[in-house]
């Protein structure tokens, strides 16, 4: 009897067409004042490990590792009640936080988050509370980070140690402001009123600062599109980009739905974009608003329990989701969205960075390691700044109960941006959970390339994850097979996998 041919997939790659060049800020994270993110995550003075200004090295390391470019600060729904004053200067007011019903101690504030950023080499995102506080409170903030000198709050500045300005460049005008349970909840009237009040005093003291306006809390909100298109009638001429926010998770064992879920990423990017065209033409407007997607990751938030809220604690455990290699292969997936998007999407942001549904995980005074989610983020970071191809897969497809029959590749392909290099890199998923796949590529186009390398995130045990005991667990191996013959790629992708190809010449 003849075996059953394994499904297969076919792609083309050709530098002659072309997505776009990938933006550096795709690979951005977040931090939030939220459980243990900050407080014995980044920040833990008493840490064998800690530096001079309270700020962990074995997590420092880790961020760099991982090529983090960019970081939001300080929320996220902790924002929305936040007062930036509370954490510069000597004296820090503890307060609570009604977002995460914690207690803030402010140790941690705008200036340490900034030596952060020095540190790890990322630039600064800087979320402004535009739930509980306006557009004064919005300038005010600015003048003490980027003003020189020579004012009140510049010189506030100057007093606490920080002589130079901070220069910040990327501010979100608030967060997820139409989400009932965010403090300071508003109309998309309301809120598109505010920031483009915000946004026209900001640019008056720095006419250089990049302003993102806050788009619906996900795609499944009553108020989606409608919300984008009242805020930006009102912001367009002020703002550069509209944000956007989703999460993941699996659902009743439904698997096959979970490795799907780019294609609702798919659809609300697609969405936003042609919202803000719409707006675009109906204004006249010349500029294009840019999308950023400065909150995703997969969160099991349908395991959060009404008990297990913390009854005001400083640094409570929340949120620590621990990753599987399945949560790995959505992630790596989630990310070739982004850049297949990259003409669109040129901001976006991993939440969050430590502990609280991250790639990276501490203990107090203890170990820090990496999450299964950390190795395909880094693999993309590494990889995927660069010039995108544009990629059409001709796949087998199998039926999800979510998003009906989908290819079982998904993939993306980005020549390396280095002057001097001869690189491709193939970033794909195998989305079938018991069955490899077969891609064959078409890669004549790129030159005389062989196989540099074919590494994988895969395991037999789809729930295999990594721990403070068995840090390296899950972590990348290389595999053999892949070669290029007569300008034909051929590899097999491992089930439910996460894969990285790499292609040059001599």
């Amino acid at each position: 009897m003849t075996e059953p041919a394994l499904p297969h997939a076919s792609i083309t790659l050709d530098p002659e067409f072309a997505i776009g060049e990938a933006d550096p800020r795709l690979f951005g994270s977040f931090v939030e004042h939220l459980g243990r993110c900050v407080y014995t995550g980044l920040y833990e003075p008493d840490h064998p490990d800690a530096d001079e200004d309270g700020l962990r090295g074995d997590v420092l390391a880790l961020v760099r590792e991982l090529g983090v470019t960019m970081v939001r600060y300080p929320g996220g729904n902790f924002v929305s009640g936040y007062r930036w004053e509370d954490g510069v200067g000597p004296e820090r007011p503890r307060r609570l936080d009604p977002a995460w019903r914690s207690i803030e101690t402010n140790e941690f504030g705008l200036n340490e988050f900034m030596r952060f950023t020095s540190k790890s080499g990322v630039e600064p995102m800087m979320a402004l509370n535009l739930g509980t506080r306006g557009p004064s409170e919005a300038a005010e903030m600015l003048e003490y980070c980027n003003h020189p000198g020579g004012t009140a709050l510049s010189d506030l500045r100057r007093a606490h140690g920080i002589d130079k300005p901070h220069g910040i460049h990327l501010w979100c005008l608030g967060n997820e402001l139409d989400g009932p349970w965010q403090m300071g909840h508003k109309t998309a009237e309301e809120y598109g009123r505010v920031a483009a009040e915000a946004a026209r005093l900001m640019r008056m003291i720095d006419p250089d600062v990049r302003l993102v306006a806050c788009g619906s809390s996900n795609s499944s909100m009553p108020t989606f599109a409608s919300w984008e298109a009242t805020v930006l009638e009102h912001t367009y001429e002020h703002v550069d980009y509209v944000s956007c926010h989703a999460y993941y998770e699996e659902i009743a064992g439904d698997v096959d739905s979970f490795l799907a879920s780019a294609q609702d990423m798919e659809h609300f990017i697609d969405s936003v974009v042609a919202t803000c065209d719409h707006v675009r033409a109906k204004l006249r407007a010349v500029k294009r608003i840019q999308l950023s997607f400065d909150e995703w990751n997969v969160w099991y938030r349908r395991q959060r329990r009404v008990a297990d809220e913390p009854e005001w604690e400083i640094a409570p455990h929340l949120l620590e989701d621990n990753y599987t290699v399945t949560d790995a292969v959505v992630v790596g997936s989630l990310l070739i969205t982004l850049l297949r998007h990259c003409d669109r999407v040129s901001a976006a942001c991993l939440a969050q960075l430590v502990n609280v549904i991250a790639p990276i995980r501490t203990e107090r005074g203890g170990p820090a390691w990496k999450q299964t989610t950390f190795h395909p983020f880094a693999d993309a970071a590494r990889y995927g700044k660069g010039r995108v191809l544009r990629v059409e897969p001709r796949s087998t497809r199998h039926e999800t109960a979510e998003y009906g029959e989908v290819d079982q590749l998904h993939c993306v392909a980005v020549q390396d941006a280095a002057p001097d290099a001869d690189t491709t890199t193939i970033l794909a998923v195998n989305r079938s959970v018991e069955q490899p796949l077969n891609l064959h590529a078409e890669v004549r186009a790129l030159g005389d390339v062989r196989v540099l390398g074919h590494h994988v995130i895969a395991d037999a045990d789809r729930h295999a994850r990594n721990s403070a005991e068995h840090p390296d667990r899950v972590q990348p191996r290389q595999v053999t097979g892949a070669a290029v013959s007569d300008g034909q790629l051929t590899a097999q992708l491992p089930p439910l996998s996460w894969n990285v190809l790499r292609l040059g010449g001599d």
